[in-house]
């Protein structure tokens, strides 16, 4: 099988994952925030956000663990195979426990002073706290298997794992709604367990099936792969950190001005926006090892090539769904909230704006990665993730909007940090600043613009409706496929959709 229809096939399994799991992640979001309500949903996001924060290092090894080991896949050695994932689960393992510890203490100080919780929710709050605390252990510990099977390119086994998280999580969704005792409480003790299931599964399912996975770190444990895997997430740590404490650290901002209403905000805009980014991330999750393999392999050109790929149809996939989001957020939100949190609309349309720019270079950050040097790049990233929250703090105190803190998230985290990949990816990777204009770019903007514009027609003459919404879905998705066909596909991507059409006329024919 080619690269390009295994890629095709992997996203396809992530799509269908994401077909079933969407419409159940929006409602269990629905069921979740009228059975809590806007201050313990508030409260959730928050607290959560936290264990997020605190939980960087696990990030910043997860990105570590997969890139070496999709590497090692392209060099094709089982026996560094075998190590980095013996190494992985070992440190891992130790990573878990210190991660543990550091949120324990944390919780003192968030509890007594730096969360605007009030007085009489306070348990809850700690009570889901340590649910985190526990979910959080399980998860980093299962990391090195996640590698594994994004390194074979394994999406199947990941999207019939989603969809029963997915499951689990509508369950808890009507527990909560039915039940008498504390409902945050109980929503996140069971939140907790549901990687207790899912986890399991995985592992067991790895161990029977990829030969790498033999567990004897007494036997397969290597200092010098350790010393490297380490070093790479030194440096990746400060990429990672930076920005889970830039973001989560815009809503403590958000969270001591304005209260923990707007962090329900924040909240639901984030929902919508990880639903919309599942399309994008989808087929990223798919390619970035391919790019990896690919510079594993030696193969610097195809990792270039698929690199500017995947930008270009990250932003496609995700603009797809974002410009009749835009226009449409005040009827989505309405329709699908009963009580719709002050600023939750606003706020998701400008979500949507930053993460947009995102897409574009996104997997350019992979190709950095997968090359390995990734000092300086993760340095200036991690000054750019950070300026926004000292900046915010000074514009709060002087009564600027909340809105402020969208403008200056597309202004840093967007704009800025994009043209830096771009640098770093032309410096460390050579690719070519024209290629990148004139293959990626140029076209990219000029589909969204040109798109945009013809859905936004419907907006002018019609008042707010299902019909006005479904014209404005119509019109959106069959101008950006014809301009996207037309604009910014070359001749080879076209050749290979015409393809994949005949194919399946072929096989519906028989």
């Amino acid at each position: 099988m080619s690269k390009a229809n295994l890629i095709i096939k992997n996203t396809m399994w992530l799509y269908a994952k994401m077909a079933i799991t969407m419409f159940i992640s929006l409602y269990t979001t629905r069921l979740i925030l009228n059975a809590l309500g806007v201050v313990d949903f508030g409260i959730y996001a928050i607290v959560g956000g936290a264990i997020g924060m605190l939980g960087f290092l696990n990030g910043a090894m997860s990105s570590a663990t997969q890139r070496f080991m999709s590497y090692a896949e392209g060099q094709g050695i089982q026996g560094k195979k075998i190590g980095v994932f013996n190494v992985s689960i070992v440190i891992h393992l130790c990573l878990a426990f210190v991660i543990a510890i550091v949120l324990i203490i944390a919780g003192f100080v968030y509890f007594n002073g730096v969360l605007n919780i009030p007085e009489k929710r306070m348990l809850a709050a700690k009570f889901v706290y340590g649910s985190l605390i526990f979910s959080t252990f399980l998860t980093v510990i299962n990391v090195p298997y996640e590698a594994v099977m994004n390194a074979h390119e394994n999406m199947r086994y990941y999207a019939l794992v989603g969809i029963l998280e997915s499951l689990l999580k509508l369950t808890v969704a009507f527990i909560c709604v039915s039940t008498n005792y504390d409902k945050l409480i109980v929503y996140g003790i069971l939140m907790a367990c549901i990687p207790v299931v899912t986890l399991s599964i995985m592992k067991v399912y790895c161990h029977k099936r990829y030969s790498e996975c033999i567990l004897n770190p007494f036997k397969y444990f290597r200092k010098d792969l350790a010393k490297e895997m380490l070093g790479f997430t030194g440096w990746n740590f400060f990429g990672s950190a930076s920005s889970l404490v830039g973001n989560y650290g815009n809503g403590l901002v958000l969270n001591h001005f304005y209260g923990s209403a707007l962090n329900a905000a924040t909240g639901v805009a984030n929902q919508l926006n990880g639903q919309l980014l599942v399309f994008s991330n989808n087929m990223l999750k798919a390619l970035n090892p391919v790019i990896t393999k690919s510079e594993g392999a030696g193969n610097r050109v195809d990792m270039l090539k698929y690199a500017t790929l995947g930008c270009k149809y990250s932003f496609a996939l995700f603009a797809f769904f974002a410009i009749p989001f835009i226009l449409e957020m005040n009827f989505i939100q309405h329709k699908w909230l009963k009580n719709v949190p002050a600023w939750a609309i606003l706020f998701a349309q400008l979500q949507i704006v930053r993460n947009l720019i995102e897409q574009l270079t996104i997997p350019y950050g992979s190709a950095i990665a997968a090359e390995g040097r990734i000092a300086k790049f993760n340095v200036v990233v991690s000054v750019l993730n950070l300026l926004p929250v000292s900046i915010l703090f000074i514009l709060f105190s002087k009564g600027f909007s909340p809105i402020t803190m969208y403008v200056l998230n597309i202004s840093i985290f967007g704009v800025l940090v994009a043209l830096i990949k771009v640098l770093f990816a032309h410096k460390i990777c050579g690719l070519k600043y024209s290629s990148f204009f004139k293959e990626l770019f140029l076209p990219s903007i000029a589909t969204f613009i040109l798109s945009f514009s013809i859905t936004y027609v419907p907006k002018l003459y019609m008042e707010q409706s299902w019909s006005r919404m479904i014209l404005t879905f119509a019109l959106s998705s069959l101008s950006y496929i014809l301009l996207f066909y037309f604009v910014c596909m070359n001749k080879n991507e076209r050749s290979l959709i015409k393809t994949m059409f005949y194919n399946l006329q072929v096989r519906f024919r028989r």
